[in-house]
């Protein structure tokens, strides 16, 4: 897949708290290589607990972060493209990111889903009509989502959403 963009400043806040925001406060005082190399080992580690508390398998999960260019790099193995995605999805949906780098292998390939940008107004009744022609299929859009998303009504603007196929 390569390289997806996200909007920045929307997203699930990683960096606010526990060993993210201690990098990012010593950062702040001192900006040197090395504090600057542990906010984002910091927000690394976020980002990959994040994938590990949604009970996503990735073999070799390997993350990291730039925030210079805002941008985080995701590595490892994968049963399914569903997996892939949504693991793309807990990266990029964390405010602070710019843009994801995927080098995760598909254990067995399928073809990929469709994304969409949720914009104020949205719900997923909508964006079934919009993708699928019948509101009535927002399940598949809310299943295709877990466990990141826990409710259907719970969606915000610049969030990034899988559509799989039909």
């Amino acid at each position: 897949m390569g390289l997806m963009s996200f909007i920045k400043e929307a997203g699930e806040k990683l960096f606010g708290k526990g060993e993210a925001k201690a990098a990012q406060e010593a950062a702040a005082k001192a900006p040197s290589p090395e504090t600057i190399a542990a906010l984002n080992a910091a927000a690394a580690k976020a980002i990959a607990d994040y994938i590990v508390f949604q009970a996503l398998p990735v073999e070799g999960l390997d993350v990291s972060f730039d925030g210079a260019s805002a941008s985080v790099t995701v590595a490892g193995v994968v049963p399914d493209q569903a997996t892939k995605e949504k693991v793309l999805l807990c990266c990029g949906n964390v405010q602070g990111v710019a843009q994801v780098n995927d080098l995760l292998v598909v254990k067995e390939p399928a073809p990929e889903a469709q994304w969409h940008a949720v914009v104020s107004g949205d719900n997923l009744s909508k964006i079934a009509k919009k993708f699928y022609g019948d509101a009535n299929k927002y399940p598949l859009i809310f299943e295709a989502n877990k466990p990141m998303l826990t409710h259907p009504d719970k969606i915000y603007p610049g969030q990034m959403l899988r559509i799989p196929p039909a």
